[in-house]
């Protein structure tokens, strides 16, 4: 009976032996994954495309001018009506035509000189279609109108513009691209050193770039994003 408590302490002394080794064996494997974890390669990918715009926005600026109000708002009506019938000459009659309020300002005598007018006013009609190829043709025979007596105005205010408005049914596609793009990098430096590519510890998307392919041809235009992702590395 005296053996007891040595044989129960004995017992004692091999459990916690064999649950230290125990222990020291699932530290050590977790102290491998946690290096295995902090081994990763960050890389870059990269997705490009040309596509045509699909909205044009062209402001025809003109100007007329007169020495009453009221045959300056004749004047306004004759030059809007011509540009109108050019507009529709031109194959845009369907097109969105948006006639904004004309600014009018009164001429002050210089230096004693009378005006040629008393009063000007400058007048916008801008045209909204997404017939791109249309709208290119009728801005080339512009010229036009000054020999139907429509004074047009260059204004750097009222620019023509061609948007493309499609990005978001591009963006799955070019992303994907690009992820491609950025594991074949991963997958290069993994050959490198000696290992291989395994899942992706953080990505981030980057931000959609879209820009004239050049001053030329504004209605091309040129769409970029840059993918950023972190794979880990495998033995």
């Amino acid at each position: 009976m005296e053996n007891k408590p040595l044989a129960s302490s004995a017992v004692t002394g091999l459990l916690l032996a064999a649950g230290f080794i125990v222990g020291c064996f699932v530290l050590g494997n977790a102290l491998v994954a946690f290096k295995a974890m902090d081994r990763y390669v960050s890389v870059k990918g990269l997705a490009e495309r040309e596509v045509n715009a699909d909205l044009a926005v062209w402001p025809v600026s003109f100007s007329v001018g007169a020495d009453t109000l009221p045959d300056l708002d004749r004047a306004l009506a004759v030059s809007r009506a011509e540009v109108l019938k050019f507009l529709k000459e031109q194959g845009l009659g369907n097109a969105e035509i948006i006639n904004a309020a004309p600014r009018i300002d009164e001429n002050q005598y210089m230096s004693g000189q009378r005006p040629t007018s008393l009063y000007t006013a400058q007048a916008v009609l801008t045209v909204r279609t997404g017939d791109i190829a249309t709208v290119k043709k009728a801005m080339a025979a512009a010229g036009d109108l000054v020999s139907r007596g429509v004074l047009l105005v260059r204004n750097y205010e009222f620019q023509p513009t061609f948007s493309f408005t499609g990005l978001n049914d591009i963006k799955p596609d070019m992303i994907a691209e690009a992820t491609r793009n950025a594991r074949n990098a991963a997958r290069q430096f993994a050959e490198d050193s000696g290992s291989r590519v395994g899942g992706i510890r953080r990505a981030s998307q980057g931000y959609f770039s879209l820009n004239d392919r050049d001053q030329y041809t504004p209605e091309i235009k040129k769409v970029r994003v840059v993918t950023s992702v972190d794979y880990f590395l495998e033995d």
